[in-house]
């Protein structure tokens, strides 16, 4: 029986009870079914397309053009592998935030200072003149393209009517500055390229839990973050409940919802001190008995670096094998910095890294590194996994690559319930978007620097900035940004590091002209110069999948809707095609076909791609069809297990050496190449901002060693994803304010210590700048950590805070964050903080 039908009968027999309890005799009862909240409702399908990784499917339910409810999935039984996709309490709020009060309703030209939100309204028509005019006027420059930039946007994960329609526009018109690398996997993406050859995403999949016998989970949080009920939480969930009896250890700063009685263990760590536990328990494993027969050999075969002489023989195989890249590479290695010797503190190392010396600096015990390092090597199939927050601290390229090195030395990669530390492998069903078309400009910036990029891209280089595309080191970008399209983003200000210093440089920057377009007035909409009101996803026709993380199972929503798009919004799709015609590519950007003929020929290329046969029910001919269906699954069988190809095939790893590499040869080549804290050339003078070839705990800024900002702030917080939002995405739902607090975690410790209680009001400040927010005292968070959710919308108030900055009444985490490129990724370290606490 299907749920919902089980639904309806109990909600009938429950009627049926209930009127029978209320008469005689129960033959004269009159059994009245049960109603639909609205009678006469129209039934569509829509989905929630934040940037969680599932995109969820909602069932839409309105009258005259008016949503009435939201369901979600329950469609189908609820079998596992073909299950139903329930959608978190972020999607069951989408009528609450398709109708909030914030919503925009017309075009909007600036006319007073930026970030006052002062607007007038103007018409669709005017808006996209005077958009196109600028543009046109800053493509007139020289090296124009490269002076226009459609920030990070990952705001709503459309199929058709995306952001990337104004990268359509843009590669009509000439181009545009390219950026790589993101938000949430920066850092870890550099880390896995330069150990594994892959990006961060490939470690094995989830299912693949069940065959293990040991878990180590570093930050590792997917009931929080992955909520969807068909998402990677769900499969966790699933795998350790077919293997029972799992012994589960769990790092993390917080007692996360991850755990909750479902973990053996919680073992609290101090932000930012990842790679010393990490270096403590290879310390322990590389003195284990079994090392030597059980790990060594594969070490020994499968990797470069462990050793001297494996540097020093791959030394030889580049200098001799005429690639002049890793001729290069073989110039600047040095055998003398290997990982057995820094690790046992030998050679040119004086300092063995013992559990003892860890303990100090991490805060797990010494005897708990040596349990997790016996447990390692003793276990047949042992899965460990890093979670991205390990990678968003200062030099969190370091500590990645030293939690990397754990699964390395187990000597049990390519097994079966084992995993190398990367985020588990997930498919996803595939669907066809819009077509961009080629971008002439071939330089790249990395996706975290663009707010330095409007004051000195024409001066950053590779060896300062880590510029992709230019002609040597030095040769500079040679544009500063003067045109910005932010289109469903949050990381014009509310998501980008340092906001105070962001909403300067917007305030400051007199060639700088900046277009939103957003459903809703952000606090990034208004530092906008014109403001466009999107069209939401329960107005919008389109052909979705289901994103990045959803688990095992794939699907793919064929949305339609029955609302009515209100007041004057139109969809990107809209947007750009206006600004097109006033540029004279108005046909090149249509290509001939309207909004339907777009669709369907999506929908054609989607039903034909071969990663979808066998989907259930089956795609129907055409778009209107699937339409009316509405959803479809598919289970995509992932059983990917790490490195399997590499141990057991003998397939090359993408690396310079085909192997995993414990020395990276191309971060030799950059630490004698790139500026860093104590480079000869240019000096940044940053603490911590250093390159190794092997991975290294390092002392930096605002981290739990930096004695320099110990005194002044003494407290390290720690920033956290929030159930209530998806990064910033429904912070203007009411409903979710009640149902998730923000407030800062404070530890029973802490709170005794400075004399706080919950419900108390703090300033949290630091250099950067000061928020307001509420105490609330739990166990859950370390003693010396405070934990504070990152998302809340930052709302200046009219008091100046301590440090001279005026107090972020709504609790921004970004009033307090740093923007200080990582060494490797230039990727945003947003995780370390400190700050000092005043109570109001």
């Amino acid at each position: 029986m299907e749920r919902r039908s089980f639904l309806k009968m109990s909600a009938a027999l429950g009627c049926a009870a209930t009127v029978t309890g209320c008469n005689s005799s129960s033959d004269d009862a009159n059994v009245i079914p049960p109603q639909p909240p609205v009678k006469d409702e129209v039934v569509n399908w829509s989905s929630c397309l934040v940037n969680c990784g599932s995109n969820c499917p909602i069932k839409v339910f309105t009258k005259d053009g008016i949503v009435t409810r939201v369901e979600t999935d329950h469609e189908v039984e609820d079998n596992y592998g073909l299950h139903q996709v329930r959608a978190c309490a972020r999607g069951r709020s989408l009528r609450q935030r398709n109708y909030a009060v914030d919503r925009l309703k017309t075009p909007m030209k600036r006319v007073g200072e930026r970030g006052k939100a002062e607007f007038v309204p103007i018409s669709w028509d005017e808006a996209t003149s005077i958009i196109a005019e600028k543009l046109s006027a800053v493509y007139a420059q020289e090296n124009g393209a490269k002076s226009v930039f459609r920030s990070y946007g990952s705001g709503a994960y459309y199929g058709f009517a995306s952001n990337a329609c104004f990268n359509r526009l843009f590669n009509l018109n000439g181009g545009c500055l390219n950026a790589y690398g993101n938000y949430s996997w920066a850092q870890q993406m550099e880390a896995a390229k330069h150990t594994f050859g892959t990006g961060s995403t490939m470690g094995s999949s989830t299912i693949t839990i069940e065959d293990s016998d040991f878990f180590l989970g570093v930050a590792y949080n997917p009931s929080e973050i992955r909520q969807s009920g068909s998402g990677e939480g769900y499969d966790y969930l699933q795998a350790l409940q077919k293997n029972n009896g799992l012994e589960v250890v769990m790092i993390d700063p917080r007692y996360t919802d991850s755990m909750l009685g479902k973990e053996s263990s919680w073992l609290p760590i101090r932000p930012g001190t990842d790679a010393a536990f990490a270096e403590a328990v290879a310390y322990q494993m590389i003195n284990h008995a079994n090392f030597a027969g059980q790990s060594l050999p594969f070490v020994l075969e499968n990797s470069v670096g462990f050793t001297k002489q494996s540097i020093e023989d791959q030394i030889a195989i580049f200098a001799a094998s005429g690639d002049a890249t890793k001729q290069e590479y073989a110039k600047v290695m040095n055998s003398d910095e290997n990982y057995q010797d820094y690790i046992l503190g030998q050679g040119i190392y004086s300092d063995a890294k013992t559990p003892e010396w860890a303990e100090k600096i991490c805060g797990i015990s010494a005897d708990k590194i040596r349990y997790i390092a016996g447990k390692l090597m003793t276990a047949k199939a042992p899965y460990i996994v890093i979670g991205a927050g390990v990678n968003r601290q200062a030099n969190g390229e370091q500590s990645m690559r030293a939690l990397y090195m754990l699964s390395v030395l187990t000597g049990k990669l390519g097994t079966r319930g084992a995993s190398n530390g990367e985020l588990p492998y997930m498919s996803s069903m595939s669907r066809a978007g819009i077509p961009t078309g080629s971008n002439p400009v071939k330089e790249s910036i990395s996706f975290f620097t663009w707010s330095e990029a409007i004051l000195n891209g024409e001066t950053m280089t590779a060896r300062s900035h880590g510029i992709r595309g230019t002609d040597g080191l030095d040769t500079p970008l040679g544009a500063n940004i003067k045109f910005i399209l932010s289109a469903s983003d949050s990381s014009l200000l509310n998501q980008h590091a340092e906001i105070n210093n962001t909403a300067e440089i917007f305030r400051t920057a007199e060639d700088l002209f900046i277009v939103s377009c957003d459903c809703w007035m952000t606090p990034g909409a208004k530092f906008a110069d014109i403001i466009l009101p999107d069209t939401s996803w329960l107005e919008s026709n389109d052909l979705v999948n289901d994103s990045y993380a959803s688990g095992s199972l794939g699907y793919l929503t064929a949305m339609s809707s029955s609302v009515e798009t209100m007041w004057d919004c139109k969809s990107m799709y809209e947007a750009a095609a206006m600004i097109a015609d006033k540029m004279g590519v108005g046909a090149g950007f249509r290509a001939g076909k309207n909004e339907d003929e777009w669709l369907e020929e999506l929908y054609q290329s989607t039903k034909a791609n071969s990663n979808n046969i066998d989907v259930t029910p089956a795609f129907p001919a055409t778009y209107k069809e699937a339409q009316e269906i509405g959803f479809f699954r598919k289970n995509m069988n992932d059983n990917h297990v790490a490195l399997q190809s590499f141990v057991k095939e003998g397939k090359a790893l993408s690396t310079p050496s085909g192997k995993i590499e414990i020395y990276s040869a191309e971060l030799a080549w950059r630490a004698a190449n790139w500026d860093q804290e104590s480079s000869a050339q240019n000096p940044t003078g940053v603490k911590g901002d250093t390159i190794t070839a092997i991975p290294q705990y390092t002392v930096t800024w605002h981290g739990y060693e930096d004695e320099d900002a110990k005194a002044e702030y003494p407290i390290q917080l720690a920033g956290y994803h929030t159930k209530g939002r998806t990064h910033s995405s429904y912070h203007n739902v009411p409903w979710l304010r009640e149902a998730v607090e923000d407030a800062v975690w404070v530890n029973p410790m802490d709170g005794a210590k400075h004399g706080l209680s919950s419900g108390d009001k703090i300033e949290m400040y630091n250099e950067y700048g000061s928020v307001e927010v509420t105490v609330r005292i739990t166990p859950r968070v370390a003693p010396g950590v405070f934990a504070l959710g990152q998302g809340a919308w930052y709302k200046p108030g009219n008091k100046q805070g301590s440090t001279g900055h005026i107090v972020d009444e709504g609790g921004a985490i970004n009033s307090l964050t740093r923007y200080q490129p990582s060494p490797v990724a230039k990727g945003n370290p947003q995780h370390t903080i400190r700050v000092a606490i005043k109570k109001i």
